[in-house]
């Protein structure tokens, strides 16, 4: 997605028009709907306001993705015992297909096992340094 598109979807995600958004910032109107149609770009203070706005970083202003942000806001909503009973590679294999296909094509109990054997040793660690 473009940077105005992603201006535009943090807007309309918050609620906002574009004469709120101008008001709040002081530009005008058209200079909402320049940055949102990619035509001009907003100053980096002006980015920083935006984001601030929209009760976003920077960063996630600029990679803003709806779904994503969906998503999580979904899943901070949901309690535990749902959360688990969700088949969370299925779910998010629709959005990235390579996650279906992952678990077929590598051996994921070895990498399981390593990373179990990493955890246990960083915990000891994390012990002696308490």
């Amino acid at each position: 997605m473009s940077l105005g598109n992603n201006l535009f979807h943090a807007r309309k995600n918050k609620g906002l028009s574009q004469e709120m958004v101008a008001e709040k910032l002081g530009v005008s109107r058209q200079t909402i709907s320049k940055w949102e149609t990619d035509e001009t770009l907003p100053d980096i203070q002006q980015s920083k306001k935006l984001a601030v706005l929209y009760g976003l970083s920077l960063d996630e202003l600029i990679e803003f993705d709806i779904d994503i942000k969906e998503i999580q806001e979904i899943i901070e909503k949901t309690n535990d015992e749902v959360t688990e009973k969700i088949n969370w590679t299925k779910a998010w294999s629709k959005k990235y297909p390579i996650l279906a296909q992952y678990q077929n094509e590598v051996e994921v109990s070895y990498y399981a096992s390593e990373l179990c054997s990493l955890l246990s040793d960083f915990e000891k660690n994390m012990d002696m340094m308490i």
